[in-house]
């Protein structure tokens, strides 16, 4: 009874939430294609579209004024090749991408996404050698440093990635950038939607199981997360999110870094689709699903939502 008292008006409620969602905790996904005109719907990801160069800053311009701090960025090149070359060319679209947004909204944070998958010819997060796939992370890492990013954030799950970068960018006199690590990225059946958007869906052939974690394994997440944290990682990220809580909270309980978590795009599309089959109530589902994020440990939240329901936040 003494805990029913407790709810007995929605004002008591919210005194005593122990867990709050807030627009400052969301990031939001940018694609950015070289080759459109104009802004394209990713078919699986309802209300999700790669930007064009003419929509980019509409669309930066709709993310700022909904009080939303950061995005992280993907480049879509019209080039690709089998050494991934674009992604480190200064005026690649992600570089491009950078300097147009900070020219605009300096106080914007841009993480910038890197990995090779977006660039090489055959879809694959590395190069056949691996000491080359190391060297190109780096300078991916420095090329967006000078094009003013923020945050640096390697996704490729690849030993090595994280002390590379930082070397890379300590050696150019970037020691302020962030490195965000995907320190903890299973292979995971929801990354579907996303091969679309990252413009991979018809070069990609087999799978990441060789260097992306088994979903069978937890305490192989906890060494994960630490040899990242040696090589200089400052913010450790989950991916994906919701299957995942227990590991977000096994690294809350064992790491004071900043710990971010990615709702990626099948565990968007999942919710969409039930929301729009009438089957669940949109707003309410998709702010139960991110405050269970934050409530399992999560500082911030990668999330497709984080546009749409910034404002009811």
């Amino acid at each position: 009874m003494r805990l029913q008292r407790l709810r007995t008006s929605q004002a008591w409620r919210e005194m005593l939430e122990e867990t709050t969602l807030q627009v400052q905790d969301l990031i939001m996904p940018v694609f950015i294609h070289e080759g459109l005109q104009q802004p394209q719907e990713i078919s699986a990801m309802p209300g999700i579209s790669q930007q064009s160069f003419s929509s980019l800053l509409t669309e930066i311009e709709s993310i700022a004024a909904t009080g939303i701090k950061a995005i992280i960025l993907f480049g879509i090149p019209l080039k690709k090749d089998s050494h991934a070359s674009e992604a480190f060319n200064p005026n690649g679209v992600v570089q491009r991408a950078i300097q147009e947004i900070k020219s605009i909204f300096p106080e914007l944070i841009i993480i910038a996404d890197c990995c090779l998958c977006e660039y090489t010819d055959n879809g694959h997060c590395a190069l056949s050698d691996p000491a080359k796939t190391l060297l190109t992370l780096q300078k991916i890492a420095v090329s967006y440093a000078h094009s003013g990013v923020d945050i640096i954030a390697p996704s490729g799950m690849l030993d090595g990635m994280v002390s590379a970068i930082r070397h890379g960018l300590d050696s150019e006199g970037f020691h302020r950038i962030s490195i965000m690590s995907y320190a903890v990225k299973y292979a995971s059946a929801f990354y579907g939607p996303f091969r679309e958007a990252a413009g991979s869906l018809d070069t990609f052939k087999g799978n990441r199981k060789h260097h992306q974690m088994n979903p069978a394994q937890r305490r192989e997440a906890l060494r994960e997360a630490e040899l990242d944290c040696a090589e200089g990682a400052d913010i450790l990220m989950v991916k994906p999110a919701t299957l995942y809580l227990d590991i977000v909270r096994d690294l809350r309980n064992r790491f004071d870094h900043p710990l971010a978590v990615y709702h990626v795009s099948g565990e968007y599309a999942m919710l969409k689709a039930a929301a729009q089959r009438g089957w669940i109530d949109e707003m309410p589902a998709i702010q139960e699903t991110l405050l269970s994020m934050k409530r399992a440990g999560a500082h911030m939240i990668i999330t497709y939502f984080a546009k749409q329901i910034a404002p009811f936040l």
